[in-house]
């Protein structure tokens, strides 16, 4: 090998050269001489110095894949600007001899495949994409991936790329998501289309639907954008398999069909990647190791998933994962370091990379070129009914603050961290320990009961008030033995045996078994963990946070608070904390002052002090402050969810849009980045910022319905339980009180006047006078006037009316909805007697009965089945349709098809005549 003859540049050049067939060699090409060219040697054949034609001089490379030229590479020394060279070997591509022409595959008359590389750096461009444009690559692809991007071509030239396919997938199915996920999806593929960058961050709140997001992203690029794998890295080799899981219950768009079904979700181990494999799912760890040919097995090993390196890691190229593996890197709240030591093994592979992450930080900012391509906060995700708020708790001691000190002479135990065995010791002097070595050097057995103690003293008064059964609790510890400390003295201070408490930490035994009981057993009611539950792993009935350590990382603390945010139905929710209705909050207990940190935002619910008609007094008034609006967003979302479906139907009529609108409103006007937009060029920030607060409350200022509609619903809601006042009998008999009777006569005659213009079935009665009135707005009255302050029920009204209107009330054991219909005609004056609308109803029947028989219309035993059965619907939903007919008892003779059998062609003017005749 000629080595320069002492000039630098062509030594320089030489050296270059030599690392170039070394890294062809690696990627499996037979590196050869022009004058020793063999074509058959080898799918993929780099020949050195191929002349070219006049005026070009030589390529350094040209590239053969199955016998034909498809690439070349200019070689030039290390520490050459590379895009200073692109035009030279452009030129290449363009100038080839007469020989090569005749086996070559061309775009446009140029060389699909151009290379330049310095033996230390490589770019490449590839002539299929839209727009070619340079990108730095770790390695040569292999001959087989060039030989597969050219059968690409052949296939689809239209689209040869996923580069190209990427810029007409199909129209997204919106259904199945939530809008945060909608704009992340869209985000993402507008990025790749737009090729501005490589790399996509998107932000999303901890329990927004990350994985969710990211299935549909791989499905959609796999089934329609030209994707032939993804590497989809997790934190944690646990969170592993919760993610293929997830990809598991995933239904694809068209069929439903599951994803799995359609594609192979593997995990990646040291065997490498199945021939098969469409979604590769691993910690980045485990890829490094792999990277570096060391044996990794699909289990659990704390040594490699939790190992961070010291110094920022490098990697060698691999055959077995080549760069060209994966089109798609995604990375889901992945290591916390993954973009600074870890960075290099990300930047190995020629892929994009999408990052998913609920609190990006500098580090992955600067990682992904500040392309933010979505963003959806805590707080948003807290208004649209994602995730619920939290209420912060401090619990302070002196030792967790200060520290403490022992003196010398004095005998403690002494733990060997390896064994955990145990030997009594003198000191040999003073030992003075601060808040931070507490848990580490030294463990203080008296600042750990004396949180647990305060925490359980102050649970069912203060934490959660009124509840009787620990709610479920997750504590976080230093390291394991801290763990196993908290634990056994949870157990003690509760009084309560092992099935209560249980650390779930690698070290444990079955820590995946205690994981599944954490989420679903009664019993298990608290949790001792240090990072296996830290991040992505869900367990929705949690509604308790306790740090016993501290955290100075703005991501893992939210990450780790995320674990309490998670929203859960009602009943789920009930079948492991029977005392509890619905979640609506969950509470961070901070031991430590993790919370005092700047990075630390408030919860929404900021003033819980301030009542809730003084919040909407303050909108209605435009004098509510920024945390006043924050509060209010925060109460309307717990308001949300505790409403019935019907209930939030309603609120939302009286809106006149969706409430939870409204709430996303307030949230969004205390968001900062909303906020630094509104002030951006005003003459007067602080005015700009109360205009948006105005906007924000404009929807509650200019609706009082709204406003009370609200207080009803949350009075129907609250119960408070008076454990204070002594009750005095006053009196107690079995009469009905007259005076009492009059003012409930008198109050239902003046709401009716007060509320005639909301209420449907008041407008119905007073306007229309007819008695036929829609089910819905009989139960739509029901549902108002059983609210405070008047609490009324149909049996209320109706006793009153009994005292009251002595002989005038028929009396009736039993009151339907239904008979609001009659006391609404009573007391209109419509009608002068008050008779219970079922038997008015049946009363009617008969005289209907009656005018057939006199007409020559008589029924048949079976007809009559039909017919009273009908009439009892009609008594108890005043009127009945065709749907009607297929619910029970009808179901018993076939339904609507029964009625058609049995009443034959005039069951539907049967149907009718009693609608008419009964309710007119």
């Amino acid at each position: 090998m000629n080595t320069g003859n002492g000039d630098p540049k062509l030594a320089a050049e030489q050296r270059a050269r030599v690392l170039i067939d070394r890294q062809l060699a690696d990627a499996g090409w037979s590196v050869q001489d022009k004058k020793d060219l063999n074509l058959f040697a080898n799918d993929g054949v780099a020949c050195r110095e191929a002349v070219m034609k006049t005026g070009h001089g030589r390529a350094d490379y040209l590239l053969y894949v199955d016998k034909k030229v498809v690439g070349v590479i200019e070689a030039k020394p290390e520490g050459t600007t590379l895009s200073g060279v692109e035009w030279q070997s452009a030129m290449y591509a363009n100038g080839l001899p007469a020989d090569a022409q005749l086996r070559s595959i061309t775009v446009d008359g140029r060389l699909p495949f151009v290379f330049e590389a310095s033996g230390s750096e490589t770019h490449f461009t590839n002539g299929y994409d839209p727009s070619p444009r340079a990108r730095r690559i770790f390695n040569f692809p292999k001959p087989a991936t060039l030989a597969k991007l050219v059968r690409d071509a052949e296939a689809d030239p239209d689209t040869p790329t996923w580069r190209a396919k990427v810029r007409h997938l199909p129209t997204l199915d919106e259904a199945p998501l939530r809008p945060a996920q909608i704009t992340a999806i869209k985000g993402i593929e507008q990025s790749l289309a737009d090729q501005q960058f490589d790399r996509s961050l998107v932000q999303m709140a901890t329990g927004a639907g990350k994985t969710f997001t990211a299935a549909t992203t791989a499905y959609r690029l796999l089934r329609h954008g030209g994707f032939r794998r993804i590497l989809f890295l997790v934190d944690r080799n646990n969170l592993a398999e919760q993610t293929i899981a997830e990809f598991q219950n995933y239904r694809t768009p068209g069929d439903g069909r599951r994803f799995t079904e359609i594609y192979n979700v593997d995990k990646l181990t040291s065997a490498g990647m199945l021939g098969s494999s469409d979604v590769v799912v691993s910690t980045i760890q485990r890829v490094h190791s792999v990277l570096r040919g060391n044996d990794v097995t699909e289990g659990d090993d704390p040594g490699l998933d939790d190992y961070v390196p010291d110094a920022p890691v490098t990697v060698s190229y691999s055959t077995d994962l080549p760069p060209e593996a994966f089109d798609l890197v995604i990375v889901d709240e992945a290591h916390r370091s993954i973009y600074g030591v870890w960075r290099g093994v990300l930047e190995y592979f020629d892929a994009h990379v999408i990052g998913l992450t609920a609190t990006p930080g500098k580090q992955t900012f600067a990682f992904f070129r500040q392309n933010l391509v979505s963003e959806y906060t805590y707080p948003q995700s807290v208004a649209d009914r994602v995730n619920v708020d939290f209420d912060l708790y401090r619990i302070r001691t002196e030792i967790s603050d200060r520290g403490s000190t022992i003196d010398a002479g004095t005998i403690v135990p002494k733990i060997d961290r390896r064994t955990r065995k145990q030997r009594l010791e003198a000191i040999e002097e003073d030992l003075e320990y601060t808040e931070r070595q507490l848990d580490r050097a030294v463990t203080a057995k008296s600042q750990i009961r004396l949180v647990l103690e305060t925490f359980r003293d102050k649970l069912f008064t203060e934490i959660f008030p009124g509840r009787s059964t620990v709610p479920k609790t997750l504590i976080f510890a230093k390291d394991d033995a801290h763990a196993e400390e908290i634990v056994t003295t949870v157990r003690e201070v509760f009084g309560k045996g092992n099935d209560f408490a249980a650390k779930i930490t690698y070290a444990a035994k079955d820590p995946k078994g205690h994981l599944q009981a954490f989420r679903t057993s009664p019993t298990l009611r608290v949790a001792v963990t240090v990072d296996m539950i830290a991040t992505g792993t869900d367990v929705k009935p949690l509604e308790c946070v306790l740090f016993m350590r501290d955290v100075r990382s703005a991501q893992y603390f939210e990450q780790m608070k995320g674990r309490g945010a998670r929203t859960i139905a009602p009943a789920d929710f009930q079948s492991v904390t029977p005392d509890a209705t619905a979640k609506t909050r969950f509470v961070i207990v901070d031991a430590v002052g993790v919370t005092e940190h700047e990075f630390v935002d408030p919860p929404l619910n900021r003033d819980k002090a301030v009542p809730l008609k003084k919040l909407l007094d303050k909108a209605a008034n435009l004098t509510i402050t920024e945390d006043e609006t924050a509060t209010l967003g925060s109460r309307l979302a717990k308001l949300e969810l505790e409403l019935t479906p019907e209930e939030r139907t309603e609120l939302d009529e009286v809106a006149g849009g969706s409430v939870r609108d409204i709430v996303r409103l307030l949230v969004d006007a205390v968001d900062p980045d909303t906020q630094a937009k509104a002030i951006e060029g005003a003459t007067d920030p602080n005015q700009a910022r109360r205009d948006l607060l105005e906007r924000a409350v404009t929807p509650l200022a200019s609706n009082p319905d709204l406003r009370t509609r609200i207080l009803e619903l949350r009075a129907t809601h609250d119960r408070i339980v008076d454990e204070v006042s002594v009750d005095v009998l006053l009196d107690a008999h079995g009469v009905v009180d007259p005076n009492r009777a009059k003012s409930v006569v008198e109050s239902w005659a003046e709401y009716l006047t007060e509320h005639r213009d909301e209420i449907t079935a008041i407008q119905v009665i007073t306007e229309a006078k007819v008695h036929r009135i829609a089910f819905a707005d009989i139960q739509e009255l029901a549902d108002r006037i059983s609210r405070p302050p008047h609490n009324w029920t149909p049996d209320i009204i109706w006793a009153a009316y009994e005292a009251v209107d002595i002989g005038k009330v028929k009396h009736s054991d039993r009151h339907t909805l239904t008979d609001l219909v009659s006391l609404l005609r009573y007391t209109v004056g419509l009608d002068n007697e008050l008779v219970p609308y079922a038997a008015k109803v049946q009363e009617r029947y008969a005289a209907w009965l009656a005018q057939q028989a006199q007409a020559g219309s008589d029924f048949s035993p079976l007809e009559r089945w039909w017919l009273d059965r009908m009439v009892d619907v009609i008594a108890s939903s005043a009127g009945i349709t065709a749907e009607d007919l297929d619910r029970a008892p009808f179901t018993d003779r076939g339904g609507v098809d029964g009625a058609l059998r049995d009443l034959g062609d005039r069951a539907g003017d049967l149907l009718d005549a009693l609608n008419a005749e009964l309710t007119a």
